[in-house]
Formats: structure tokens, sequence, C-alpha cells
């Protein structure tokens, strides 16, 4: 990262603080939110450029392609880092229609459709094994494809 800044590169690396556990004590230490990314804001001209910096190995891609973030994304995840936010990287990339099941909660052993995410943590199931439909907000670490 230092050397992509230091060509002039606009990078960001998103720190969080965590606390770790070492067999004699505990320490706050900063860690990247999402481990091995750095986001760099660079023309198509620069692609190639930024992979024969030491340490890069790849660009994340969609469709073949660098994935591009937009600029409201990147400053938003700037602004929750910045103001110590509570963030947790949920990895579970869910579609419209796809059959769910909830694992934990009041509501575990539950069957039905993914119908929308309603907040940063939560989903709406339609729960259609009652004979007719349901919505429920549940938390997304409780739901699981099926």
């Amino acid at each position: 990262m230092e050397q992509m800044q230091k060509l002039g590169y606009n990078v960001y690396l998103p720190l969080v603080k965590t606390l770790k556990q070492w067999s004699d004590r505990k320490k706050k230490v900063e860690v990247p939110l999402i481990a091995s990314y750095i986001f760099v804001c660079v023309s198509e001209n620069e692609y190639y450029d930024i992979l024969n910096t030491p340490g890069a190995v790849a660009y994340v891609t969609f469709e073949g392609k660098a994935a591009a973030i937009p600029e409201k994304q990147i400053n938003a995840m700037r602004a929750a880092v910045e103001n110590n936010m509570e963030i947790e990287l949920q990895t579970k990339q869910l579609q419209k229609g796809e059959k769910v099941k909830v694992i934990a909660g009041p509501l575990k052993g539950a069957e039905g459709e993914f119908v929308d995410t309603a907040h940063k943590r939560n989903f709406i199931l339609n729960l259609n094994n009652v004979g007719f439909s349901l919505k429920i907000e549940v938390n997304a670490a409780d739901v699981v494809k099926i």
C-alpha cells in the first residue's frame, strides 16, 4: 500500500480495532476490515501498473473485468470505520427467490423464500410452510440457503 501511495495512487485500506488474545495477554490491534483487500482508484491506463507493485496479486473481478466500487460506497465504508461503528462483514449473497432455512433463534427450522434485505443485518423471509405468507425479519447470521 505504501508503495502505491508513493507512486501517487489513491488507495484505501480500511482498518478496524479488534481484541486479540495471546496465551499471556489480550491487546487491541488494528486489522484490515477485509483481509487481503486494498481499494485503489485507477484509470484503465494504470490498471496493469498496480499489478506490478510488489505484493499486489490480482483485482477482484466481475464478469472478467476489475470490479468497480462506486465512490459513495467507499465513502460510506470510510465513514463507518472512522466513526468506530460496529461493522460485521457478511459474505452471504442471497438472491431473491432462493429457498432458505432458519438455523437459529425462535424460528429455527422454518423454511421459506428469500424476499429482500431490509437492513444491514436482517432479511425478510416469505414463510410459506404455514399455508400463507408471513414477512418476518430474521438476523442474516441465522439464515442459510437450501
